[in-house]
């Protein structure tokens, strides 16, 4: 008899002590650094990694496309959520922010040299671990300052 196991959670601690990890490192010059402006530019991110990875057909991994969309469907999501509350000032510097991140993969997405296109694929090194906090935080309308290493 096989028997269903519940997904393990994990504790809020953990979370927060993640989300201090995440929120030490410093973010690239001119990227907004609240939450709903530095999403935008994580969906940037993900989004031009997604799209240069559908310009390979087959020689995207399977998989890192799999979850790459996964990603930029809960960014996308959160930023849904996020414009309900943003202010038209906000929501313009998170759509600058989704923008810039975009204009880094144009050359990229653009080559028409496939080799290099998957080569540029490939040495995505991923997204901050700060844009899956900044989404969640988002998500449920957590305004209050992230957690410090020093908490």
């Amino acid at each position: 008899m096989i028997t269903a196991r519940a997904a393990p959670t994990e504790s809020a601690d953990s979370v927060r002590q993640r989300e201090a990890m995440a929120y030490a490192y410093p973010i690239p010059a001119g990227v907004p650094a609240d939450d709903f402006g530095f999403l935008g530019y994580c969906d940037g991110l993900i989004s031009g990694h997604v799209q240069l990875g559908e310009t390979l057909g087959d020689g995207a991994d399977a998989e890192l496309m799999r979850l790459g969309r996964l990603e930029r469907q809960d960014f996308q999501g959160a930023r849904a959520v996020g414009a309900s509350r943003a202010t038209p000032a906000q929501a313009a510097v998170a759509q600058g922010a989704y923008d810039r991140a975009m204009t880094r993969w144009q050359p990229y997405l653009s080559n028409t040299n496939l080799d290099e296109r998957q080569t540029a694929f490939d040495l995505f090194f991923g997204l901050p671990g700060r844009c899956e906090h900044a989404a969640r935080r988002i998500r449920a309308n957590i305004t209050t300052p992230p957690a410090t290493l020093e908490e």
